[in-house]
């Protein structure tokens, strides 16, 4: 007997909940009878909010709970952003679909009171505003002069501390400020020759129950296989280098003419030293091909950056995948 019930687990940000919507949408537009209800879950990461990211772990701070309602079966489904989701998923649970890729770009958004609107012009010693380890590394790199200001919460969250603070801009996804319409906000977009994104940016990853083969069999034509393909190349190098938010990671994999092309990076903490590397190869083989990368950077240098990161942040509390077993 065919599904006409589900419920899905979300987190309650304004991003997350079109993220929601649009996986409904999708899901109804192939099973035109299939009901779906909406099941708001609070993670850690939304509950911390006083404290950078990579000071309180770097594994599951935006999955571990809902991943839980999962495993209890509170849930059927759960949605996520797939650069939140950590290579290594709990026992019993399995990505079933990745959407089709939004634009992995980063995006500078100049403070609204101020004249200039490219990170070129910002004065020496600017304020530029950002969460992410991986931003922060790359900036400095090309302008060691800045001060990099720690950023969290939601996005119109961050959009309010811009416009109260005396920053000149801050940086995110290209990806959610699009979604939630905001597009008129953006004043440079990043190239990945710049900055490279985060792992699985721009894509959303629905998570199941590995034995829920009907569920599964449901949700086959949201799976866009080129964004899986690409984005499982990526997530392998960074299980490889067993990276998370403590990390500065960037990389980029994207099919381009029947090829898989992998860019990556690893940088550190002050963007002084970033180790860089490229790959191509069959996009069957991208997953082989990521770890491939990652053990050619970790030759290069990048496995020295990543044990002095690792160092420095040996006082952090580790919230991770606590309580479910991987």
């Amino acid at each position: 007997m065919k599904r006409t019930k589900l419920t899905i687990g979300t987190r309650g940000s304004e991003l997350a909940k079109w993220q929601t919507a649009y996986i409904v949408n999708q899901i109804q537009g192939w099973h035109a009878d299939v009901t779906v209800d909406t099941a708001v879950i609070k993670t850690t990461g939304d509950k911390i909010l006083d404290s950078p990211l990579s000071k309180i772990g770097d594994k599951g701070l935006f999955t571990k709970e809902i991943e839980r309602a999962l495993l209890d079966k509170g849930i059927d489904l759960a949605v996520h952003s797939l650069k939140d989701l950590p290579t290594a998923i709990p026992r019993g649970l399995m990505i079933a679909a990745v959407t089709e890729r939004e634009d992995v770009r980063d995006v500078f958004i100049s403070h609204p009171k101020k004249k200039y609107r490219l990170l070129k012009d910002v004065p020496t010693n600017g304020r530029i505003a950002t969460g992410s380890l991986r931003r922060k590394s790359q900036l400095l790199h090309y302008r060691p002069d800045l001060q990099v200001i720690d950023l969290r919460g939601s996005l119109q969250t961050r959009r309010e501390k811009l416009e109260k603070s005396d920053w000149d801009g801050m940086v995110l996804a290209k990806a959610g400020v699009t979604r939630l319409g905001w597009s008129e906000m953006i004043s440079e977009v990043f190239e990945p020759d710049f900055i490279l994104p985060a792992v699985g940016q721009g894509a959303l990853a629905v998570e199941i129950r590995a034995d829920d083969r009907e569920l599964l069999d449901l949700l086959v034509p949201l799976n866009h296989l080129p964004t899986q393909r690409a984005t499982s190349g990526e997530r392998s190098l960074l299980g490889k280098l067993e990276g998370g938010c403590q990390i500065p990671i960037g990389t980029y994999g994207r099919i381009v003419e029947g090829t898989f092309l992998l860019d990556a990076m690893v940088g550190s903490l002050d963007g002084s030293t970033i180790v860089r590397g490229s790959m191509k190869g069959s996009p069957e083989a991208s997953e082989s091909l990521g770890s491939h990368l990652a053990d050619e950077l970790l030759a290069k240098g990048a496995g020295k950056i990543l044990q002095e990161i690792r160092n420095n942040f040996k006082g952090a509390t580790h919230v991770g995948s606590s309580g479910i077993p991987v």
